[in-house]
């Protein structure tokens, strides 16, 4: 049985716009500009670390794993792969726990409980997509996979926003 590491993918459009969110922090910062300095590099070195530390793991037991930004030294959320119905393409920008638009959107049996520690979408953004979606598809064989990988206007070059 396949298992492994898969790292989230990351949007062009995610560290700007989270840093966008931080841009009013400064105004009360920027007199003291040293202060002002220390708060950038600190918002830097979080997102690099937040984008670097995120990744969903596929484990012997039939368990998807999900680790957020490193904060905790176990996983955000499990799920049981074999609950899994169907896996679909999402750009929904609304609460997932993805680093990207182009997102898996996770459906599930009728009455499985999806439980994060807060209320989100079941939305997943990793960088070898089709590897990640072989290896489900290897355990549970009744997953229904629609995903398409058209290109269209939001993409350019290898970036997803």
């Amino acid at each position: 049985m396949k298992n492994g590491k898969y790292r989230s993918r990351v949007s062009a459009l995610f560290i700007p716009f989270w840093g966008i969110l931080f841009i009013p922090f400064l105004h009360f910062v920027w007199p003291y500009s040293f202060i002002g300095l220390a708060l950038i590099l600190s918002i830097i070195i979080f997102f690099v670390f937040a984008c670097r530390s995120t990744y969903y793991v596929v484990t012997d037991r039939e368990i998807l794993c999900y680790y957020l930004w490193g904060i905790y030294g176990k996983p955000f959320v499990r799920i049981s792969i074999s609950d899994i119905t169907s896996i679909e393409r999402s750009h929904n920008p609304w609460n997932g726990l993805a680093l990207s638009l182009k997102r898996l959107r996770l459906r599930f049996n009728r009455g499985y409980k999806w439980n994060p520690p807060w209320p989100c979408l079941p939305l997943l953004s990793p960088v070898c997509e089709q590897e990640f979606l072989e290896t489900l598809k290897s355990i549970n064989p009744n997953i229904q996979i629609n995903v398409n990988d058209k290109k269209g206007w939001w993409r350019f070059g290898d970036w997803d926003i």
